[in-house]
């Protein structure tokens, strides 16, 4: 079967150790892909450090996002040139950075990117997210073309959110990893 290379991109303020992306890092050697700046990301910084994650892959890519990640996916798409190189994403509770809370906080993330993923993409949600209503959280998996899941009231899918290592969410990116392979093998 093909390896594949899965790449965590946790949102702001980074995934500490009692986070799912923490959990899954550990138990199946995922690889994070780190920020220069947890507390104030840039935009740009962020792609940057994506699209070299991406390039120094030398098998084919699946990206598992969480909150502000999942904006860098959307905006990294639009912009890259390698995005033949991503198979799949799971985008995990998409932060709404247009409200006018989070977008004073966050400006160089505003507009988010909302056209269609060139990739297989599911959106898992909450529709009880602090930061993320439901009706905009399957708005944006609309626009990106992606599978929308509601996940139920688990708040922002987070540490916080006791998922602990996440069996539901990790069943969706091993059907992903699955249909990834599958893929790049045909």
């Amino acid at each position: 079967m093909t390896s594949l290379t899965t790449l965590l991109l946790p949102g702001w303020h980074n995934s500490g150790p009692d986070h799912w992306q923490s959990h899954w890092e550990r138990a199946y050697g995922y690889k994070r892909v780190a920020q220069h700046d947890w507390q104030r990301p840039l935009r740009g910084d962020w792609l940057i450090q994506l699209e070299e994650a991406v390039l120094a892959s030398a098998a084919p890519v699946v990206l598992v996002a969480h909150s502000l990640g999942c904006l860098q996916v959307a905006a990294w798409a639009a912009s890259s040139a390698h995005v033949q190189h991503v198979q799949a994403a799971l985008l995990v509770a998409p932060a709404d950075v247009e409200r006018e809370d989070l977008s004073q906080q966050l400006p160089s993330w505003v507009p988010i990117a909302r056209q269609r993923l060139p990739f297989n993409t599911v959106v898992l949600a909450s529709h009880n997210d602090p930061f993320c209503s439901q009706d905009s959280a399957q708005a944006l998996a609309r626009s990106w073309g992606a599978r929308y899941q509601d996940m139920g009231g688990l708040g922002h899918l987070n540490a916080e959110s006791g998922l602990g290592d996440w069996p539901p969410g990790h069943a969706v990116l091993q059907t992903l990893q699955s249909g990834a392979q599958t893929l790049h093998a045909a």
